[in-house]
């Protein structure tokens, strides 16, 4: 992962190649969290649930992205916050309803969980290849390229569970990685959150010293 601190001109999405790839992902990631979703309920699985909502994030989230590319850098940045920001609401909303399972809990269908991991770690493989021409770019890009390369972290982390399900025959590894997700969203947020400040304040000193 590179870093975002320069102070060179960041690449802002204007590119018809990286529009057309920011649909493909948008599509993917659409279908997904319908087949994840309906999965997590039937498996009774929380880190299956977890992720169908990352993948719902980051449909919406792309196509903020969309939307605000060639607008003005307050408005990227604008858009970046917001993406932080719900983030941050979906991690706390992972967090307490994992919480909330570990006093109620069922023990999640390991062979679905498995199965549906693997399908959406291929999709998220996909995401990540498609994108990762564009991963060093404004808050506004490098966001989409985070949430991207969450989600297959976080499949990698479903697929562990489902197999520490399997062994124990209990829910707390589904319970374990649904934590961990919660957390890897908290700690996106705070990044982009983080850069779309930084961004805003060098606009402002520019627009400070141009007057």
């Amino acid at each position: 992962m590179a870093g975002c601190c320069g102070h060179d001109a960041k690449f802002d999405g204007v590119s018809d190649d990286y529009k057309r790839r920011l649909w493909l992902v948008i599509a993917i990631n659409a279908v997904m969290f319908g087949v994840e979703m309906t999965a997590g309920q039937l498996a009774q699985s929380q880190a299956l649930q977890a992720d169908a909502l990352d993948f719902a994030g980051d449909a919406l989230t792309y196509g903020i992205s969309l939307a605000v590319i060639g607008a003005s850098l307050r408005v990227r940045s604008n858009a970046a916050m917001a993406k932080g920001i719900s983030l941050l609401l979906m991690g706390v909303w992972v967090f307490g309803s994992t919480v909330y399972r570990v006093f109620y809990v069922g023990v999640p269908e390991a062979g679905i969980m498995g199965g549906i991991g693997f399908l959406a770690l291929a999709a998220n493989l996909a995401s990540v290849l498609i994108l990762v021409k564009y991963k060093d770019g404004d808050a506004n890009v490098r966001s989409v390229w985070l949430c991207s390369r969450n989600d297959a972290i976080g499949n990698v982390a479903v697929i562990i569970a489902a197999l520490g399900v399997w062994g124990t025959s209990t829910g707390w590894p589904d319970l374990i990685v649904a934590a961990i997700m919660a957390g890897l969203f908290l700690s996106s947020s705070v990044q982009i959150i983080r850069q779309s400040l930084a961004e805003r304040r060098g606009e402002e000193a520019h627009l400070g010293h141009s007057h």
